[in-house]
């Protein structure tokens, strides 16, 4: 099978189990942005130990990789149901919400906005939470569609990513003995 079908020439592409659309859908800019963030993650991944990602949090990254495919998924299809793709539920959500407290337990309280940036992982790690923040975005337009259904879990589930991903940066600045960039107002 070869990888270039020819069949999206026209910019449109094929949905699982369901019609063709253009490539500007906002089904495919949902599904696409989360793919944009997995992406991300697998440059943190790729960042490796030299960058303060240890085997555990590789494991988290990878783990959630594996969730945000699945996610993509039953955006890809107009009737994840049908498919059994429902995947993500309440359970995922809340191992995302006891990590962030996991990491978050050794970082000082923050007291004003911080910019992006610091060590190599952290600033990828910032810039995979603003995707992540779009990709929530996108996700909600889809919901807001007469006829989709999307489940709660996604969206609650991409809402904790980004703040997970946040605390994942601060902590990689704090193993580095980089200091939070603090947001100062512009004279």
């Amino acid at each position: 099978m070869k990888i270039y079908t020819r069949t999206g020439d026209a910019g449109s592409t094929g949905l699982f189990g369901g019609p063709r659309v253009s490539k500007d859908d906002v089904r495919i800019e949902a599904y696409g942005t989360v793919d944009e963030l997995n992406a991300a993650l697998g440059c943190v991944r790729a960042a490796g130990a030299a960058a303060g990602v240890d085997a555990a949090l590789d494991q988290q990254i990878a783990q959630i990789q594996h969730e945000l495919f699945s996610i993509g998924a039953e955006l890809a299809t107009p009737d994840p149901d049908a498919h059994d793709l429902r995947v993500i539920g309440t359970g995922h959500v809340a191992r995302i919400e006891d990590w962030i407290d996991q990491h978050e337990s050794g970082l000082e309280p923050l007291k004003q906005f911080i910019l992006p940036g610091g060590a190599h992982a952290a600033s990828i790690l910032h810039l995979a939470r603003a995707i992540c923040r779009r990709a929530e975005r996108r996700v909600v337009t889809l919901a807001d569609q007469e006829g989709v259904e999307i489940s709660d879990a996604v969206i609650v589930y991409l809402n904790r990513l980004s703040d997970y991903l946040f605390v994942l940066s601060r902590e990689m600045n704090s193993q580095a003995g980089i200091a939070d960039v603090p947001w100062k107002r512009p004279e």
